[in-house]
């Protein structure tokens, strides 16, 4: 079971530092800035987090605890966690969210071939 403390602090956002981490990151200094992956998080269910994170590839993965950051759970209209949303330059491209089963209803294959496609779309 992955709790709060199984993610890094460098991986954690709140309201204070999210708008920067999403306007996008340029890998390896150069122009090509790489999707953002954002998985809203909650401690009351932790047991069924995305705990695959880091396996993410072509892409930048981050956390936030839902309870921790009123304003970005207003914003993007959290209702349940996990949610995850893919961000790239800023946008938010692709959201994936918990049903009523607190469930995420996608598995680590969905949400690389969506950052892949994102980052072909992206390249024309």
């Amino acid at each position: 079971m992955y709790g709060q403390s199984d993610v890094p602090d460098k991986y954690w956002l709140d309201d204070s530092n999210f708008e920067k981490a999403i306007e996008g990151s340029h890998a390896f200094g150069d122009d090509d800035s790489v999707p953002i992956v954002v998985e809203f998080w909650a401690e009351f269910n932790k047991e069924n987090c995305f705990n695959e994170w880091e396996q993410i590839k072509d892409a930048l993965y981050y956390r936030v605890d839902i309870s921790k950051a009123s304003k970005i759970k207003k914003e993007y209209r959290i209702r349940m966690a996990p949610t995850l949303l893919i961000f790239k330059d800023g946008e938010k491209e692709a959201m994936f969210k918990a049903g009523l089963d607190l469930l995420l209803p996608t598995d680590l294959d969905e949400i690389q071939e969506t950052i892949n496609e994102i980052n072909t779309a992206n390249k024309f």
